[in-house]
């Protein structure tokens, strides 16, 4: 087992009060870097420009970052307005309107896109890409075709017969909430652990080799923490449900490899990328070394499998303001764009940092994760150059009682379900 959560870790990082222009210059150096060396495959024929060198009705090439100008994208201003009226603010889950209309920007300047080939539902704001097209008289820039970067370079798995060895993937355990159930957990715990289930799923769990818990571990009371010092009877009710999840994590250190990544309710950073939990938050787990606290993102290796997976804020964010018939589309663009979090900074918040944007996925990984999903679903998805990923949406654990079984062998995954539902 190999981590690779070195990229994502802001220990050397100082803040100086920098702005978050910097990882949009850094982005969209990166990734023009790779367009152009695709662009003379894609369009052989036709010149690459800026945006302030576009001629009108000559056909050309424009490398920038697209932003997405949405009408009902919250604003602080208008909340501040609207929390003043008597009107209440109402909250849509989707930001999108047939408005919506996308403008790409470079270092000299910015342009309006029209035309059909271009859809303003699947792209976002943070997105780098190369655009085919020519500008018309009103201006615009009329797109004829797109080019996305596509999935990374892949590293190639070393041929030879594998033997089964699993990795179990959960998120969402949310101890504390209402929807936890104390007793579906410790059922988990004890199948994981080999304690519960006949011969052959004692056999398989003997094989897992990994547990990763992708974020909202716990649900702590709101309301809680308000700057006040807190009496000793809240304090109790702030601690019990991570008191609770070390006890559980305690038994699985004890029998496997535990990866706890925080996620957006655990008691961690907001921003991405998230840093580890710390680990006086569990002692009983932290005692052993196979407990480790993990960064979100995480990217590590198993048997030479690279995985890549979030807590699920990345994919979060694309839904509000993107359009998907499901959770996998969304994670499949965010390969081919080459980005984990391609809304960051603009609606994502994320760490200011000035030489570099830990989101661009170089890499290609075999096994693409995202937690604290509504459904559990999976496809594989194939690049131009042989690659090959196993996408997984994790579902809640406290609301569906699913976990997700993958068999590092051959890359096959299958949920497992777990019910305390008494009723025939």
């Amino acid at each position: 087992m190999a981590l690779r959560d070195e990229e994502y870790k802001i220990e050397g990082e100082t803040y100086k009060g920098q702005q978050y222009s910097q990882i949009y210059f850094t982005r969209l150096h990166h990734m023009r870097t790779i367009l152009h060396s695709l662009v003379h495959l894609w369009k052989l024929h036709l010149p690459v420009n800026t945006v302030l060198g576009l001629e009108q009705g000559k056909e050309c090439v424009i490398v920038g970052t697209i932003y997405k100008h949405m009408k009902l994208k919250p604003s602080i201003l208008e909340e501040y307005s609207k929390e003043r009226s008597a009107v209440p603010l109402v909250r849509p889950h989707n930001f999108m309107h047939s408005d919506d209309h996308l403008v790409l920007e470079d270092e000299s300047g910015r342009v309006k896109l029209s035309g059909d080939s271009l859809d303003p539902r699947v792209f976002v704001t943070g997105v780098v890409a190369g655009l085919h097209g020519k500008e018309t008289g009103e201006g615009d820039f009329l797109v004829l075709d797109v080019l996305e970067a596509g999935l990374a370079p892949q590293a190639p798995i070393p041929p030879g017969s594998r033997e089964d060895k699993y990795a179990v993937l959960v998120s969402g355990l949310s101890v504390g909430s209402s929807a936890s159930n104390p007793l579906q957990f410790q059922l988990l715990v004890d199948h994981l652990t080999g304690h519960l289930g006949d011969e052959k799923e004692q056999s398989i769990a003997s094989q897992i080799v990994r547990l990763v818990i992708a974020g909202n571990s716990v649900e702590l009371p709101q309301g809680l923490l308000a700057g006040q010092n807190l009496a000793s009877k809240d304090q109790s009710k702030l601690f019990e449900p991570i008191k609770e999840l070390d006890i559980l994590l305690t038994q699985l250190a004890v029998a496997m490899p535990v990866d706890i990544m925080p996620g957006l309710n655990d008691p961690a950073n907001f921003a991405l990328p998230q840093q580890p939990l710390h680990r006086c938050l569990f002692p009983g787990a932290s005692a052993y070394n196979t407990f480790t606290s993990c960064t979100n993102p995480h990217s590590f290796e198993l048997d030479n499998i690279r995985f890549l997976g979030t807590s699920g804020q990345n994919i979060d964010d694309l839904a509000k303001y993107s359009d998907a018939t499901e959770t996998l589309d969304f994670m499949e663009r965010t390969l081919r764009w080459r980005h984990l979090a391609p809304t960051a900074p603009n609606t994502l918040g994320c760490y200011p940092f000035t030489d570099r944007d830990p989101f661009l996925i170089e890499s290609c990984p075999h096994v693409y994760f995202v937690g604290n999903q509504k459904n559990y679903e999976t496809r594989v998805i194939k690049g131009s150059e042989g690659q090959s990923v196993r996408l997984i949406s994790i579902p809640k654990f406290s609301e569906t009682g699913i976990a997700v079984m993958l068999n590092i062998s051959n890359l096959e995954c299958h949920a497992l379900t777990f019910s305390t539902d008494l009723e025939s």
